[in-house]
């Protein structure tokens, strides 16, 4: 476990308001000197401790591309392992060209002491997913594991984002793609208690 100092938590929190901020802007909002935000930064995106993503609205109220999104569970065989899984995913060209069109989300997950994985699609309708699932997904896991590999899937159609890595609730706390300036609720985990 990484420990944060008092700067880097200051410089996170910034980030977390707006991605986009500027060193400058950090260091005029912290009184943290600027070479010292920048320094810490890259420590902390070297360190992977922050990474920055952009989030697109794709759904009906967005650009409406795809207005249905399904949460798929798998569960594999027992003897499959998380790292035959992770290698598949370095290794498979599919995860770079096909899936990009139809997974939002994805990870690997442990399901009542079986490799698992957890993913998002999106689509059209809900009978895209399904078709997408089945003719795309379903066989690029049996070609890479086995015929046999799945045990068990479940389903759930998602319908709105409540809350987005810890901070964000679109609903509520989010005006022109950033946090609103006048929110005043917390904005990180506070599992380190000099937050």
């Amino acid at each position: 476990m990484q420990e944060l100092d008092k700067n880097e938590l200051e410089i996170i929190k910034q980030l977390v308001k707006n991605p986009r901020i500027s060193d400058n802007k950090i260091s005029k909002n912290t009184k943290i000197p600027v070479k010292t935000v920048n320094r810490k930064r890259k420590k902390l995106q070297t360190n992977g401790i922050i990474n920055y993503y952009i989030s697109i609205n794709t759904k009906k109220d967005g650009l409406g591309w795809f207005p249905s999104r399904h949460m798929y569970t798998i569960k594999f065989k027992l003897g499959l392992s998380q790292n035959k899984i992770i290698k598949e995913i370095k290794e498979e060209m599919n995860v770079r060209t096909i899936f990009t069109d139809i997974i939002y989300e994805s990870h690997i997950a442990e399901i009542d002491g079986h490799t698992g994985l957890v993913l998002i699609l999106e689509g059209n309708t809900d009978e895209d997913i399904n078709t997408a699932f089945n003719s795309k997904i379903v066989p690029s896991l049996e070609k890479n594991h086995g015929k046999n590999c799945i045990v068990d899937i479940s389903t759930i159609r998602l319908s709105k984002e409540i809350r987005l890595f810890h901070s964000y609730l679109p609903m509520v706390n989010i005006d022109s793609g950033l946090i609103k300036k006048n929110w005043k609720q917390p904005i990180f985990p506070s599992k380190n208690p000099s937050i």
